[in-house]
């Protein structure tokens, strides 16, 4: 059905809420606000699929799943950001590791933003809340695969601690050959918990409607509502901007989107810290190379996640990974003859990413077309804490008998965080204690832009649990 075909949101209604992207945070509002009687639209630029139309091929993923056609560059071309545009966002694409947040991250989030209740015993109940709208799983060593294997004997040669990732899943059915890396554009068996499966599906039973394929362009408060003016269609479609009205605001497109949007919007001039701490976790995967075969592509593709506490100090982390060819073609170096040697030896590839706790924050700015600039860097304490974990990296493909290690070059900018960070003061954030904006009654958020640090662990339960209470927060302004 093309956009002229298909019926779009009433336009002359005044919604109570108008939740703008529907990821982990925004599906997650939807379901709370929804369910509290709340007549909500949802606004999302990606498509929504379903566990029969997920694309099927690696390409048409990255294609057709993520802003900039699969990757956007940062302005030094340093850093590949990875950033979802589909309808449930990271849950969709992502491996749906659920990590509860330490007292490390929470001590340096309060000391950063002076908002108290960031800590482990006011957010235990909404990570409680949280942890029970899913199932939550770890995969059974009898279906590790042989990467994660090498990475536990890796860990345990070297003295090194680890732990399983937990993950929001239901049953893989891995003895049944089925492969994580299918689901690195969507899981087809509705396993994965993606807030499609787990959110969405509630918040539609209460009356909750979703717009995809509407990027929102701009977004302007009154006195007593707020309009949101939106582009209908995508490239090959006839578009449409269409004009919207709700009483309040959500903000739920991600440190960039909702960077990018309130920019666009005017809000750089009252709200100076608009854009900026933005943090992404980089992560650089490095491959083993093995004499036999590895299949790091079989089974589930994360299993292990380092947890110890030295390099929890030395501010990374370390998991087993692997991901499709063309993606890991990308990542490896060498050219023509010399890059096909290297790919030729696919299935005898380990994988073992290191994840860095960044601490130079970057900056989201846009263009004069109002599009997003990626302006973030690895000072020397982060280009530290890479090699570190590089090191490390090194002794478990050693202690396990690689014959060649390739060390990944090219930073992948995964979880992005910050723009429109929490904090008490109105010159270095964007959001209050609240979750409104400063000095604004009627525009929330509570995703991953509020983060006033990078934390250095999964942040999709914490992103959850903030939504939570921050659903209760705007029902209770009502």
């Amino acid at each position: 059905m093309s956009e002229q075909q298909r019926p779009l949101a009433d336009s002359t209604e005044r919604y109570d809420a108008i939740i703008i992207g529907a990821g982990t945070s925004g599906l997650n509002v939807a379901r709370e606000l929804s369910r509290a009687g709340w007549n909500c639209l949802g606004l999302e630029a990606g498509t929504r699929y379903n566990r029969h139309t997920y694309p099927t091929k690696e390409a048409y993923g990255s294609s057709q799943m993520y802003w900039g056609g699969g990757i956007e560059l940062n302005t030094e071309a340093s850093l590949a950001i990875l950033r979802p545009k589909v309808v449930g966002g990271g849950s969709i694409l992502n491996q749906a590791l659920m990590d509860r947040f330490d007292e490390v991250a929470f001590s340096s989030w309060r000391d950063k933003s002076g908002v108290t209740f960031l800590n482990e015993d006011d957010l235990d109940p909404y990570y409680t809340r949280a942890e029970g709208n899913m199932a939550l799983q770890t995969v059974p060593e009898d279906n590790r695969n042989k990467n994660a294997e090498f990475f536990a004997k890796g860990f345990e040669a070297n003295g090194y601690e680890y732990a399983p990732l937990r993950r929001a899943q239901a049953d893989c059915h891995f003895e049944h050959g089925n492969c994580c890396i299918e689901c690195l554009s969507g899981c087809r068996i509705d396993s994965k918990q993606s807030t499609a499966v787990t959110a969405l599906p509630v918040a539609e039973a209460y009356g909750f409607t979703l717009q995809d394929r509407t990027e929102v362009r701009t977004i302007r408060e009154r006195s007593d509502h707020v309009e949101v003016t939106a582009v209908v269609g995508g490239p090959l479609d006839a578009q449409q901007t269409v004009t919207y009205t709700a009483t309040r605001v959500v903000l739920a497109s991600g440190a960039i989107g909702n960077s990018a949007l309130l920019l666009r919007s005017g809000y750089g001039r009252r709200l100076p810290a608009l854009g900026r701490h933005f943090y992404s976790h980089p992560q650089y995967m490095n491959v083993g190379i093995y004499d036999a075969p590895v299949r790091a592509f079989e089974g589930p593709l994360q299993n292990y996640k380092s947890n110890d506490p030295g390099f929890r100090r030395q501010g990374y982390k370390l998991e087993n990974v692997f991901a499709g060819p063309a993606s890991i073609a990308l990542l490896m170096p060498g050219f023509g003859a010399d890059h096909q040697h290297v790919m030729d030896q696919y299935e005898n590839m380990g994988c073992v990413e290191v994840c860095i706790r960044d601490t130079n924050p970057g900056q989201i700015t846009i263009s004069r077309k109002g599009q997003p600039i990626i302006k973030k860097s690895l000072n020397k304490e982060d280009q530290r804490r890479v090699k570190a974990g590089k090191d490390a990296i090194r002794n478990l493909f050693h202690s396990t008998g690689a014959r060649e290690i390739i060390e990944g070059e090219m930073g992948i900018g995964l979880h992005l965080m910050g723009g429109l960070c929490i904090g008490t003061s109105q010159t270095r954030s964007v959001v209050n204690p609240g979750f409104q904006l400063h000095g604004s009654k009627r525009i929330f958020a509570a995703d991953s832009s509020i983060f006033p640090n990078a934390p250095g662990i999964n942040p999709a339960l914490t992103i959850m649990s903030l939504s939570l209470m921050a659903s209760e927060v705007i029902l209770a302004e009502s």
